[in-house]
């Protein structure tokens, strides 16, 4: 429904009622600019990419404080990251409107925060919150298409993490106060990561059957996903170890500070920063997830194949193991040679024996 009226004033008014029944109206001092106006809305009807003019002026900075208002039901650290991802969204484009951020001021931004020297990956991170902002503006019908693709996208910038050796490992082991060296188990040969070792409860370990099954992370917070929550087999020397700690702790977790006290991640994370500059050749950066990286080492090196690795590392997808690890698995080249070579050698005798067969005729 649409049409054009003039009004007692002399202007010409243009309305039309969108798919949902809503009417939208704008005045033109000129009918002709009215019939152009109208004439483009309806045609973004027809086309799909309709958005109500009084939507259209929606500024970036505003669909943040509404987006943030209903992602307030996440994790209390995982809003906090969304709001530093927003406060670099909103000194960029805040007080453009939706509709009017382009790809190329996306690739300029991307060009900017690059030049101010931030990571590949938190460039990535970043250009990944201005997508889903739009996917969800797109969904509210507040702009027709997002200015973020595949072409606007910086790379992930992705490095290979530092795989400690097993030497390294057992140093750092040793190095920690005694009260600690149990996290550095969990996270050598369980690959716990952070949170999920200082959330682990001694309820949660079978010390008979050798099998750790994480339930929550600290403080007692759910896990973030399903696949985080699969068991993990430990071996019974392993498993003797932390009930030796239990023995000496009446703690509900397994980990806790000098006082009995769950243990915090932070703490066990300075506890770590302390004892790898007393083991010979780790970097400043170690952390404790990096123990994981030793975990998935050592089941390449042991011959796992990535459907082992990805299920003791609790990944969501083999991708995520492959694209971490990829670069650990034995180099293929002999084996490509191998293959190839075998191929190549029954083609020789395959001649061979033709020649003896046709009596010595031509090759």
């Amino acid at each position: 429904m649409a049409s054009i009226s003039k009004r007692d004033n002399g202007k010409w008014r243009a309305r039309y009622r969108d798919d949902a029944g809503d009417e939208h109206a704008r005045h033109f001092v000129r009918k002709v600019d009215a019939q152009r106006w109208l004439d483009e809305q309806v045609a973004k009807l027809v086309a799909g990419t309709h958005v109500a003019p009084r939507h259209a002026r929606t500024t970036v900075g505003e669909w943040c404080d509404t987006w943030l208002a209903g992602y307030r039901g996440k994790r209390p650290s995982t809003v906090r990251q969304a709001e530093v991802h927003i406060l670099r969204i909103r000194e960029a484009f805040g007080d453009m409107q939706l509709a009017a951020v382009r790809p190329s001021h996306v690739r300029t931004w991307c060009a900017q925060l690059a030049g101010e020297g931030l990571a590949e990956s938190y460039i990535y991170a970043l250009h990944a919150r201005l997508s889903q902002l739009y996917a969800d503006a797109i969904h509210d019908g507040l702009v027709a298409k997002s200015p973020c693709s595949r072409r606007t996208s910086p790379t992930a910038g992705k490095q290979r993490p530092y795989v400690c050796t097993t030497e390294q490992m057992w140093a750092l082991h040793d190095a920690m106060p005694q009260h600690l060296r149990a996290a550095v188990l969990l996270g050598a040969f369980a690959g716990l990561r952070l949170a999920e070792a200082c959330g682990l409860r001694v309820a949660d370990i079978d010390f008979m059957r050798g099998v750790i099954s994480p339930a929550v992370q600290y403080p007692a917070q759910p896990l973030k996903s399903e696949t985080s929550k699969m068991a993990v087999p430990i071996p019974q020397s392993l498993a003797l170890e932390l009930s030796a700690r239990v023995v000496r702790s009446d703690a509900d977790t397994l980990l806790t500070d000098l006082f009995g006290n769950q243990l915090a991640p932070w703490t066990l994370e300075r506890a770590i920063r302390a004892a790898r500059v007393k083991v010979p050749g780790l970097p400043p950066t170690f952390r404790y997830h990096d123990l994981r990286h030793y975990l998935a080492s050592m089941l390449i090196a042991s011959g796992a194949d990535v459907k082992v690795v990805q299920a003791r590392l609790r990944h969501a997808s083999a991708k995520t193991t492959l694209d971490t690890y990829a670069h650990l698995w034995p180099d293929a080249d002999e084996s490509t040679r191998a293959a190839i070579d075998v191929v190549m050698a029954a083609r020789a005798v395959a001649l061979a024996d033709c020649l003896r067969t046709a009596g010595g005729g031509e090759k």
